[in-house]
């Protein structure tokens, strides 16, 4: 007879027909891999695939082994050739449990050749040697057994770690099912070498460790529908509690991440989006490195899906679309998944799920695809509705802007106009009464006064639309700040001790002179407009950190704290400015931003309403230096 050491962790023989627990967990865990053999072959008989065929052989060696074991201890004393048949089987079981392996994952030739080799090897010594086994074949049998499955468990954990969701889940049981079924066996060809009380507790553990591997087996390779559903109810939970917040993400590329990085985890496999584009009539896919492709309807998969508004399933996507085999070579892909995204009538794109094998889907997952789909559908349309509603509100704010604008213009333009056009007329009126009369100088300067302010308002728009065109500032030379700021006060102010600038020492960087120029005149009109006559304006220059320093400073009415974050904008005014005592725009500002950061540098403000505002720019100095 064969050694109990070698069959008796699936087959322990009833010796009294009253059961202890050791029996029953004995029965349980038989009972557990036939089922789970009935489970497996009634699957591979609906869906005949390789899988599906070594999950049957796998569970059907280990029924097969039970059964004989059972009838042996049934009937007494087995006949020899069954007892070699039974250990044959039970050698070839890690070798199809590697084949398993590489059902789920890959696993190189050289190691299946040489699992093939050391099978062969002891079904040899095994049948030379049969009935009575010496120890050394026992040995090689327990240790290739132990060896073989190990190596599977580790492939198993690796293959989880690469994996996510349900599939990591699997891989995990798998592995650990193959760890207790190996180490089950190693105690087995143990135990004949303990002493008789430590063989009771290896005899125990065996039990335990048979019952493990039994159930992780179970729910690794048939996992109910009831499980698969509960292991994947936290990712796709997770999915369906962020998908509310999707549609409002800053991109489209961002929401299209998002839902690939929820499916994929929802299904532990790899998902991908193509996204329909109406100028190319085509189906576009995002990789990693945000390079595009784009793909017709009707090409591959995805497009196959996309065109025939239905899920497509491959279990060979090399067989099945030729064209595509060199990409599912590189990306090491065996199954591939494809479900249409539609909103009602409307196509949007297609969602496709690849994995390494086929078994890492299930039937299920093909209307778990369609429900991700179809939220996916959701989210993008819900996206597009708020686009849409953006883009309306954004119409109706450029209309907005633009009759502010025009009202602003006509009403700015209009004042200065007027007074150029009634004093002209005056002008001429006088002269055709009185030629012989003095001229009148002072409604000349009026008039000449007027024009320029005139000129200064369409200069300012010309300046807007340069600086949407980046072509505000032009050459650059160096220019002394501190010395062009006293330039702009005695320049701007009749009165040279209402306009004040504090430098200790020069500041020379290389600038657009006449922008910067441009600048200090915008910040200067801009405190004297807003400020009560007779108030002192400070202009303070100094050199910080490598950068020009300029701060203008007023006692003006003040900016309120809200309308800071935007007051650098087009058209922008503070919303306690008084448009019948501030006539203005709103490009000032606009233009002082536009230079500063053509220039390399920033501009800020503080302000408190009825205590006056404070204007901050920071210029790098290029090529300049400080004069002492």
């Amino acid at each position: 007879m064969v050694p109990r050491s070698v069959s008796y962790w699936l087959a322990r023989s009833i010796e009294s027909p009253n059961l202890n627990a050791l029996d029953l967990i004995s029965v349980v865990t038989q009972l557990i891999y036939v089922l789970i053999f009935i489970s497996v072959a009634l699957r591979a008989v609906r869906q005949p695939t390789r899988a599906h065929g070594d999950m049957t052989l796998f569970f059907g060696a280990v029924a097969f082994i039970i059964l004989a074991s059972r009838v042996a201890a049934l009937v007494g004393n087995a006949p020899p050739w069954l007892t070699t048949v039974e250990i044959a089987v039970l050698m070839a079981l890690p070798y199809v449990l590697l084949r398993l392996v590489d059902d789920f994952t890959h696993v190189r030739s050289a190691i299946k050749r040489g699992a093939e080799l050391g099978l062969a090897a002891g079904v040899i010594a095994t049948y030379a040697t049969a009935p009575a086994l010496p120890t050394p074949v026992i040995l090689y049998v327990v240790l290739y057994f132990f060896g073989v499955s190990i190596y599977c468990a580790f492939a198993f954990i690796r293959a989880a770690r690469r994996s996510r969701g349900v599939t990591r889940r699997r891989m995990e049981a798998i592995s650990l099912g193959s760890i207790l079924l190996g180490t089950d066996i190693l105690i087995a060809g143990l135990t004949p070498l303990a002493g008789p009380d430590d063989r009771a507790v290896l005899e125990a553990l065996g039990q335990l460790l048979g019952l493990g591997s039994g159930v992780a087996y179970y729910l690794g390779f048939a996992p109910p529908a009831i499980l698969r559903r509960a292991w994947q109810e936290p990712e796709l939970r997770a999915f369906l509690a962020r998908s509310a917040s999707l549609p409002r993400l800053p991109a489209t590329l961002d929401i299209v991440r998002e839902l690939e990085r929820g499916a994929a985890n929802s299904t532990g496999t790899t998902a991908r989006i193509g996204l329909w584009q109406d100028d190319t009539s085509k189906l576009r896919f995002w990789n990693e490195d945000e390079t595009t492709l784009d793909l017709e309807p009707g090409k591959h998969f995805a497009g196959r899906a996309f065109e025939l508004q239905r899920a497509i399933f491959s279990t060979d996507p090399i067989r099945d679309n030729p064209d595509g085999a060199a990409d599912y070579r590189t990306r090491n892909v065996g199954a591939v998944l494809a479900a249409p995204i539609t909103a009602g009538e409307r196509r949007l794109g297609v969602l496709t799920f690849s994995a390494e094998r086929p078994p890492i889907f299930a039937g299920s997952d093909i209307e778990l695809a369609k429900l991700l789909a179809d939220q996916a559908a959701v989210i993008l349309e819900s996206r597009a509705l708020i686009d849409h509603a953006a883009r309306v509100r954004a119409r109706e704010e450029a209309t907005r802007l633009k009759e502010d604008f025009l009202s602003a213009a006509a009403h700015d333009l209009k004042t200065p106009l007027t007074t150029v056009v009634a004093q002209a007329e005056f002008l001429e009126r006088r002269a055709t009464r009185e030629p012989s009369a003095p001229a009148d100088i002072a409604g000349i300067q009026r008039v000449v006064r007027e024009s320029k302010r005139l000129a200064g308002l369409v200069g300012d728009l010309l300046d807007a639309t340069r600086l949407e065109q980046g072509r505000l500032v032009g050459e650059r030379e160096p220019v002394d700040i501190a010395t062009l700021a006293q330039e702009v006060c005695t320049h701007d102010a009749s009165d040279l001790s209402l306009c004040q600038v504090e430098a200790s020492a020069p500041v020379v960087g290389v600038y657009d002179r006449r922008r910067v120029e441009q600048l200090l005149q915008n910040l200067v009109e801009n405190a004297r407009k807003y400020s009560p006559e007779q108030t002192p304006i400070t202009i303070r220059v100094w050199q910080e950190d490598g950068e020009a320093r300029v701060a203008v400073a007023d006692s003006g009415i003040g900016i309120p704290a809200a309308d800071l974050p935007r007051i650098f904008e087009r058209f922008s005014r503070a919303s306690n400015v008084d448009d019948r005592r501030f006539h203005g725009m709103g490009l000032g500002l606009f233009i002082c931003r536009g230079i500063v950061e053509e220039h390399g540098g920033r501009i800020w403000v503080e302000s408190e309403v009825g205590k006056g505002s404070t204007f901050h720019v920071a210029l790098p100095i290029a090529d300049g230096r400080r004069l002492n």
